[in-house]
């Protein structure tokens, strides 16, 4: 039983804006028979996501939302989210910061993932910045979002070494494995 639906999967929507690595992995694991989420609603602030074709692959519906007047916006986003039911958000490389009085509506159930070790490096630009401070280790984490960016309190994290001739795609690429079974995991804990 889950602290949100009893023993239902949660209703959950994941916003991207970018390539959807993360939002693919979410969705296979969302399928799993174990997985506390039921992925029915994908939100991207642009058409160009090219993570919004595994809304299409997995007949999830998507929205594009223009997020150019914030309040609008989320205003739409919310309407959208309540029409769905939806309970839990989870943040996969969402560009746009959601405003507090968005968070307060969903608080304690919009969580994110980010390519360090938080506290550290938060915001973006993240490997370039762990390479330039020659840093032997980074990582990821998942957290809960606040009205700070990459703030909330941390739910997981995982190390991942960095090795001499690192570069800043390779990390990337080392990091987003991690990624990609961390977010399945920090959602299993907390759900």
């Amino acid at each position: 039983m889950n602290q949100f639906t009893g023993s239902k999967k949660i209703l959950t929507a994941v916003f991207i804006s970018g390539r959807g690595s993360n939002l693919n992995s979410l969705i296979k694991f969302s399928k799993k028979k174990s997985s506390p989420i039921k992925i029915n609603l994908v939100i991207s602030n642009t058409k160009k996501a090219k993570g919004l074709k595994y809304a299409d692959i997995n007949n999830i519906q998507r929205k594009i939302i223009n997020f150019k007047k914030k309040s609008l916006a989320e205003m739409k986003v919310l309407s959208i989210l309540n029409k769905k039911k939806i309970m839990f958000i989870c943040l996969a490389g969402f560009m746009k910061i959601l405003s507090k009085k968005f968070i307060s509506k969903f608080n304690g159930k919009i969580i994110n993932i980010h390519p360090s070790l938080l506290p550290k490096y938060k915001g973006l630009n993240t490997h370039l910045r762990v390479l330039q401070n020659n840093e032997k280790i980074s990582g990821c984490t998942v957290h809960y979002v606040n009205n700070k960016v990459d703030y909330g309190k941390i739910i997981m994290q995982k190390k991942v070494k960095i090795s001499k001739n690192e570069t800043v795609y390779s990390l990337n690429k080392k990091i987003l494995i991690e990624e990609h079974r961390l977010y399945p995991k920090a959602i299993t804990k907390i759900l």
